[in-house]
This record gives C-alpha cells, sequence and structure tokens, in this order.
C-alpha cells in the first residue's frame, strides 16, 4: 500500500521507496528508508500534506511524496523497531 493511502492513528514499516534520482535521495535524507516505522498522525483538511512521526520527530510530506513510499502495517514485533 501507499502511505498516501494509510489510514491515521496506525504504524507501518517501510516497505519500498519507489522515486528516483533527486526525489528519492530526498525522502530518504528525511529519514524515510526501508524497515523504518512510522505513525501517521493526521492529514490535513483538505487531505494535503500528511503528518507522521518518523525516528522520533513529526513531519509534514506532501501526497505527492507520500505516493512514492509504499508500506505495509506493522504487527507487534515490528512496531518497535527502527524509528
Amino acid at each position: 500500500m501507499k502511505l498516501k493511502d494509510a489510514e491515521v492513528g496506525k504504524t507501518y514499516v517501510v516497505t519500498k521507496i519507489t522515486g528516483k534520482g533527486p526525489l528519492k535521495r530526498r525522502i530518504m535524507d528525511m529519514g524515510i528508508t526501508k524497515r523504518t516505522t512510522l505513525y501517521v498522525r493526521k492529514f490535513a483538511p483538505l487531505g494535503d500534506p500528511i503528518q507522521i512521526t518518523v525516528r522520533g520527530y513529526e513531519l509534514s510530506l506532501r501526497k505527492a511524496d507520500a505516493e512514492l513510499v509504499e508500506v505495509e502495517e506493522a504487527d507487534e514485533n515490528s512496531a518497535g523497531g527502527e524509528q
């Protein structure tokens, strides 16, 4: 599933970043890398941007960027993983 389709209040694990070049690098520089755990805090009233918690800090991500991040819902074992 894409991060832009994630549900508020759930924890996810990044499985893949599909962007290329500078866009992929920018997403990775924000701390969103493969196997990183992130928590979806809220969506803006019009749906853009998405606010997430990743590696202990708050991050707002545009839906266009969230489209490039593939995630899967975290289970109890992976929720304590890399943050």
